[in-house]
This record gives C-alpha cells, structure tokens and sequence, in this order.
C-alpha cells in the first residue's frame, strides 16, 4: 500500500522553505555594496548605479579600486588590488574599472599591478583575469616560493569576454574584441577581433577595407523597430509565415505592419 503522506509535515516544510527564500532574498538585497551603503569597503571610487552582489568574493585594496558608474558585479566575484591586504600602494588606482561594466558570477581579478578594463565591457561567469604569474626559473625552487612576475594588463572599451576565459599578464585587448569561451589570453589583441582557443588566437577580425574576415555566416540581428508596444510583441507569437515575413522588412515598413496588430485594429 502507498504510504499516507503527512500533510502537516509537509506543510511546515514548505513554511520553512518560503522562510529561507525569503530570508537569503532579503541578505542579497541587504548585503549588497553600492555607493550609498558600501558598508565596510571604501574603494577609491564607486559611480552612481554600481551595485557589488552579495555574497562577495574575496575583496582588499579598495581604496586602490576605482568602479565607474552603472557596473554589476555578480555573486562570488573577487576584486583585488595588490598581493595581499593592507599594503601602501601609492597614490595611483591600480585596478580601474570604466562605466557599465559586468562581471559574471565568479570571475576573478587579480591586479598586483595595474589592470585597466573599459567602458561596456561584458564578462561571462568565471572569468579570470590577473596581471601576476608564478615564475619557475629556479628548478631547485618550489614554484610557489619563487617571485612571480608582473605584467599589467589592459581590456579596452566594449569587449565580449566569454565564460571561463582567462587573461593573463600582459594582454592587451582592444576595442570590441570578443573573446570565446574558455580562450587563454596573452599578448596584443586588435580592435574588432574575434579570438579563440588555448593559447588564444584571431580566428576573425573586421576591418573598415575588407569588413569581417573571414565573412560572418549569419546575417546581423535586425532591431525591434522604436516605438513598438509589449501587446505587440506578445502577439507575434501566433503569426503565420507570410505575415511574419511581411515584418522582417525594412524598420519602416515593419513598424507599420505591427500597428495592424494593435488590439481593435
């Protein structure tokens, strides 16, 4: 026979789980750091808008970070200026990070010299970024023990940075490059580049002579025209082929055609 399930248990348990949701919903909002309530880290600079995740990674040397305005800095991301904590490091930002940037749940960057990333840059979960490297010269030496060498590493403005790619010391990446998922980053990079692979490489870049090289297989994404309304978009879930073709015409004629579906018209 089924055994008789106990229904207040049950109904204490599901008490107890909208309690603890509850609970941790109220920790993310509470613990998060922004300008206004940074409570115990004073970073350099913090914009308006910038908002750090709780829970947080390891953070130390804010007063040597400088955040820009609109940032997200998702849960567990780790944020550190200098090789340990309560160092003097001088009178100069040695981690900047520009306007509207986000980093993905996770990623890490490590700046024991400086480490510059622009403006609208994107980076996917578990990104790891560091401007140090453990150095092996000495083969008699444990590689741990030895002094690690120190390159700074610049990420310019509008980059993609794919999930779980690493930028090591040194790199500097361009305008807009997208860096693929799991790449090994080292070295210079050009604006408008795609690069891949372990160590990463440029499998494609776009020129003003030649555009993209090699060409782009899919055509670009074509806008929602401005001035479209939810109720319009909702109902163009249940078109036919014809009309939806009708609609992937020029932004003009498309904003008409999508007027026809307004309710009452």
């Amino acid at each position: 026979m089924p055994k008789r399930k106990n229904t207040f248990s049950s109904w204490r348990r599901g008490l107890a789980q909208r309690a603890v949701h509850a609970g941790w919903a109220w920790a993310q909002r509470t613990g998060s750091v922004t300008a206004e309530h940074p409570g115990r880290y004073r970073f350099g600079a913090m914009g308006t808008g910038t908002r750090l995740a709780f829970p947080l990674g390891t953070v130390f040397g804010e007063p040597w970070i400088h955040l820009g305005a609109h940032c997200i800095v998702g849960e567990q991301v780790t944020l550190t200026a200098g090789l340990m904590p309560d160092l003097d490091l001088g009178p100069d930002p040695i981690l900047r990070i520009g306007d509207g940037v986000v980093l993905g749940r996770g990623s890490h960057v490590i700046a024991d010299t400086t480490v510059a990333i622009g403006s609208d840059c994107y980076f996917g979960p578990y990104v790891y970024v560091t401007s140090t490297n453990h150095s092996y010269d000495d083969p008699h030496e444990p590689i741990g023990k030895q002094w690690p060498r120190m390159e700074p590493v610049e990420i310019g403005p509008g980059c993609w940075i794919g999930t779980g790619a690493v930028i090591l010391p040194g790199a500097r990446i361009g305008r807009n490059v997208v860096v693929a998922a799991g790449a090994v980053v080292r070295g210079a990079v050009p604006d408008h580049a795609v690069v891949a692979g372990a160590p990463a490489r440029v499998v494609r870049r776009w020129t003003p002579a030649d555009g993209w090289q090699p060409p782009l297989r899919t055509p670009p994404p074509v806008p929602i025209p401005e001035g479209v309304t939810p109720e319009q978009l909702c109902a163009l879930s249940g078109l036919d082929e014809e009309t939806a073709a009708r609609l992937a015409e020029p932004a003009e004629e498309a904003a008409a055609g999508l007027a026809e579906l307004e309710p009452g018209s």
